[in-house]
C-alpha cells in the first residue's frame, strides 16, 4: 500500500469517527452561517446569508493542481501524504485529541481557500528555506499553544513545531498513523 493510500483510508477512518461522535455528543451536525459568497458542498442545505446551516465534511470530486503548483513554486515534489490530506475533503477546521491534547486540522472549504493554503505553506516554506531548515507543511494547529503540527516532506513523518523554530519532537512516524491515534472533539457552532 502507498503511503497517500494508507492516509485516505486512515482520514475516511477518522471522519467517520468524528461524525460519529459529533452525532452522539451534539445530537446533530454542527452549524455555521451561510454564505453565498464563500460556498462550499459541505453545506447540507441551502439557506438565507447568516442562517445557521448545518455542515458536514464531503468528499472532494474533482482533481486539483494544488500542490502541482506549489511543487514547482518550491522546485521540490510535494510529499505525497500532505496532497492527499489537503485533497481528499472539503471542510471546515476540524477540532480533536491526540494524547489528550486538543488540535485543530486544518481543512479546506473550497478551492478558493486552497489558494489560501498555498500562499501560508509558500510562506512558511520559504521562512524554513531562509533558516536552512528541512522542508515540513503543517497541517494542524495546537490548541491553546500558538504550535502546529507539520509532515517532514522528505519522510513524512509528523512533527510538533513552534514557528520560526525547528521542529521540535516527532509526534509519529506517518500521519496515518497520526490520524489514526486522533480522538474526535465536538465540533462547535459558530455564529
Amino acid at each position: 500500500m502507498t503511503p497517500s493510500a494508507s492516509t485516505a483510508q486512515a482520514l475516511d477512518r477518522y471522519m467517520d469517527r468524528a461524525l460519529e461522535y459529533q452525532l452522539a455528543h451534539a445530537g446533530r451536525l454542527p452549524l455555521l452561517p451561510f454564505d453565498a459568497k464563500w460556498s462550499s458542498d459541505c453545506y447540507a442545505t441551502q439557506a438565507a446569508d447568516d442562517e445557521p446551516t448545518p455542515w458536514r465534511p464531503v468528499r472532494q470530486t474533482e482533481d486539483s493542481d494544488l500542490f502541482e503548483r506549489i511543487g514547482q513554486a518550491l522546485e521540490q515534489k510535494i510529499h505525497p501524504d500532505i496532497v492527499t490530506f489537503y485533497s481528499r475533503y472539503w471542510s471546515d477546521p476540524l477540532p480533536a485529541r491526540h494524547l489528550s491534547n486538543k488540535l485543530v486540522l486544518l481543512q479546506l472549504w473550497n478551492p478558493e481557500d486552497g489558494e489560501r493554503l498555498r500562499g501560508n505553506l509558500l510562506g512558511h516554506a520559504l521562512m524554513k528555506a531562509r533558516k536552512k531548515q528541512p522542508l515540513t507543511l503543517f497541517f494542524a494547529s495546537t490548541e491553546p499553544e500558538d504550535m502546529f503540527i507539520s509532515i517532514n516532506n522528505s519522510d513524512g513523518t509528523v512533527w510538533l513545531e513552534a514557528p520560526g523554530k525547528k521542529p521540535l519532537r516527532q509526534i509519529a512516524d506517518s500521519l496515518a498513523a497520526f490520524l489514526d491515534a486522533l480522538e474526535p472533539d465536538t465540533i462547535a457552532d459558530q455564529e
